[in-house]
């Protein structure tokens, strides 16, 4: 194994790379570079806000990839949505390692890893117990021929897949189809007891994990191995978090509980003949009585537990206790009846656990209280799901601070970072100290690693590489300060005026980012009459292929709300108007914010700038950061909402955005979008 003194230093690394895969080495990506380098000798952690266009992909890899074969040891690349996931494995990674071969003497190796309920189990396929439909009630024949068929898609697919993985299977099942082919870690009978342990996808998966030099994992899997008492990735010592602006929400959701009567339900249907039927019919009852009660209930948060509704939870905490003491040990007995017991242990454990957090939810004052319940409820009929209970966590810093940034190096990276012109509202978020002064390091050391010290504080760099675009020459950020603040009664007149000028003077080529789907569709309706461009509108086909329709005709507008403020890439001239109807501030009745901003204030802090605005800030930078998407892109981002030029918040909101030329001046602005109009080819 090579030492680190042998091999090529990283820049001369990445300027290989580089040459190698035809780019241009950019100075925000030699930058990047030489900081990861930097913290993996230190140890200390290191966010880094990186535009778009720097090649960060690139900046963080091949340091990582150094690391990783100089001192045989895996490192972990952390995303948030699949698609930056498949660009890493399918892209990237297969072309950086075969550049990189030559310089560090061997091909490096990567693999991807999700959880086990991503891969097909073969066991739960052969002779596995069926899954349960939450209410067979709702199921008509039809349905159950569609999950039929679905599930023999399956059946057929597990003789050809090498996988397993469902993000493979083209086109997708529903999720209770998957539901009756795969299974939870706390499901799984472990492969030295499982009949076909030794062809499991899952655990075919993690062996080759654990020889890679790279794994490439989603958010919710590293939130999983800090949350879980076992470890669930690969040993590491560094974690790359790329889409780092995401990294709170997704730990948020894989930490929520949820609790509902039909769970309950299954529970009971799971202990089946394994435990006495007076034991059971103790939690059946339990169950129809939290049913009756969540019916009478309003949906919303709870900053009370109503008493008939906590005698409920208590009823089923009791009783979900009883039937797993029932069941009692399953090491002696034969497969089949071993996995009947598992999975009836796995779902009561989780009615259990979640029925004892909901309980322990309000046993504290509002300041230090840890977590937030709601119910949520569907009294319309327009989802078919039963009134649900939940409980999230309202801050998950201790959690990261203490499982993450406390065991392992790791790098924070995205376009947006910086919320109003600092990286410390982010790093509150994440666990980690007000950002500190750094002292340099002696060069040429063996190792830069300070020696251990009690009570060490976190330490980290917060570094922010810019962007290659010229945004204020590139761009213009024109906020309608004419225009009253936006009201509860959807858009008003004024502002679809508004739309309209702006669309014409721009000959289409527009994506309007809506803070509701209520509003993106009140806009596409109305002025499909009165502009002369197609406008489509997320929701009336697959959003992919909308936005491959919207590329491909730059005459046409997009419409849509949350997916489309970090999910689109357009560059050229089918996108140079990005239009948002108003600041994005999270809804008033979000359980989890406003429980969140509540807790803020309690202490004595601000809780609408620290929250609210916070929200707000992130969308606005991810959503105005659809304009640049290439060197050559220009255009205007057109915000109409007033509120961004008068209300004492709006400094820090536009710190958070990228540096566009700006003004409130709307002629100013249809005129840039008629001279860009005029220069772009059709």
């Amino acid at each position: 194994m090579p030492s680190s003194r042998d091999l090529p230093g990283v820049n001369e690394l990445l300027t290989h790379a580089v040459e190698a895969l035809g780019g241009a080495e950019r100075p925000g990506q030699v930058r990047m570079a030489e900081a990861v380098g930097r913290a993996l000798r230190t140890g200390e952690h290191l966010a880094v806000q990186a535009g778009t266009g720097t090649g960060k992909s690139l900046a963080y890899l091949v340091p990582a990839i150094r690391h990783a074969v100089a001192k045989d040891k895996t490192v972990v690349v952390s995303t948030a949505t699949i698609a930056l996931q498949r660009q890493l494995v399918d892209r990237d990674l297969p072309r950086l390692t075969k550049a990189l071969k030559k310089p560090l003497g061997r091909t490096p190796t990567f693999a991807i890893l999700k959880g086990r309920r991503n891969y097909l189990c073969l066991h739960r396929l052969d002779s596995g117990a069926p899954e349960e439909p939450e209410d067979p009630g709702l199921f008509d024949p039809f349905a159950v021929s569609r999950l039929g068929k679905e599930v023999g898609r399956l059946r057929e697919w597990a003789s050809d897949t090498e996988t397993g993985d469902r993000d493979e299977l083209v086109p997708g099942v529903t999720e209770q189809a998957w539901r009756q082919v795969s299974v939870t870690a706390k499901e799984c009978l472990g492969a030295a007891r499982c009949p076909v342990g030794t062809d499991c996808f899952a655990e075919r998966a993690r062996a080759e994990a654990g020889r890679a030099d790279v794994v490439v994992t989603n958010h919710a899997l590293l939130a999983i191995d800090a949350l879980q008492g076992y470890q669930v990735l690969p040993e590491h010592d560094l974690v790359i978090v790329d889409e780092a602006h995401e990294l709170v929400d997704r730990v948020t959701s894989v930490a929520t509980g949820e609790l509902t009567a039909p769970m309950v339900a299954i529970a009971v249907r799971r202990c089946g003949k394994l435990i006495d039927a007076d034991i059971a019919d103790r939690l059946q009852e339990s169950s129809e009585g939290l049913a009756m009660i969540l019916e009478d209930l309003p949906p919303g948060r709870m900053d009370t537990l109503p008493k008939a509704l906590a005698g409920a939870v208590t009823s089923i905490r009791d009783a979900a206790h009883a039937c797993v003491s029932a069941l009692g040990s399953d090491r002696k007995e034969d497969v089949d009846e071993a996995t009947a017991r598992k999975l009836a242990r796995s779902q009561l454990e989780e009615v259990h656990d979640t029925a004892t957090r909901l309980l322990e939810a309000f046993d504290e004052d509002a300041a230090h209280q840890r977590d937030v319940v709601w119910l949520s409820s569907d009294r319309y009929g327009m989802s078919n799901r039963p009134p649900s209970l939940h409980v999230a966590p309202l801050s998950v810093a201790g959690l990261l601070r203490e499982r993450v940034f406390g065991t392992t190096t790791t790098v924070l990276t995205s376009a947006t970072l910086t919320l109003g012109g600092a990286f410390d509202t982010l790093a509150r978020q994440w666990g980690l100290p007000p950002e500190q002064a750094k002292v340099e390091k002696a060069e040429g050391m063996a190792t830069d690693k300070a020696p251990p010290a009690d009570k060490e504080e976190l330490k980290w760099t917060g570094l922010d590489v810019g962007s290659p675009f010229d945004h204020r020459r590139n761009g213009i950020l024109y906020v309608a300060k004419h225009l009253p603040a936006p009201g509860r009664d959807g858009l008003q007149p004024s502002t679809l005026d508004e739309i309209a000028e702006l669309i014409e003077a721009a000959g289409g080529r527009t994506l309007g980012l809506f803070s509701s789907m209520r509003a993106a569709k009140q806009a596409t309706e109305e002025l499909r009459d009165r502009v002369e461009y197609p406008i489509l509108c997320q929701g009336e086909d697959a959003t992919s292929l909308l936005v491959s329709k919207f590329a491909d005709d730059p005459r046409t507008c997009l419409f849509g709300t949350l997916s489309l403020w970090q999910g689109v890439d357009v560059p050229g001239p089918s996108l140079q108007l990005v239009l948002v109807d108003r600041i994005p501030f999270p809804r008033p009745d979000d359980p989890v914010s406003s429980a969140r901003q509540r807790a803020v204030e309690a202490r004595g802090g601000n809780g609408f700038l620290t929250v609210a605005a916070t929200h707000a800030a992130l969308l606005l930078a991810q959503g105005t950061g659809r304009l640049h998407r290439s060197v050559g892109d220009r255009g205007v981002v057109a915000v109409l909402d007033s509120r961004l030029a008068n209300a004492r918040y709006a400094g820090f909101l536009k710190a958070s955005l990228p540096p566009f030329w700006p003004t409130t001046d709307p002629e100013t602005a249809r005129a840039a979008l008629r001279r860009l109009d005029a220069a772009a080819p059709n």
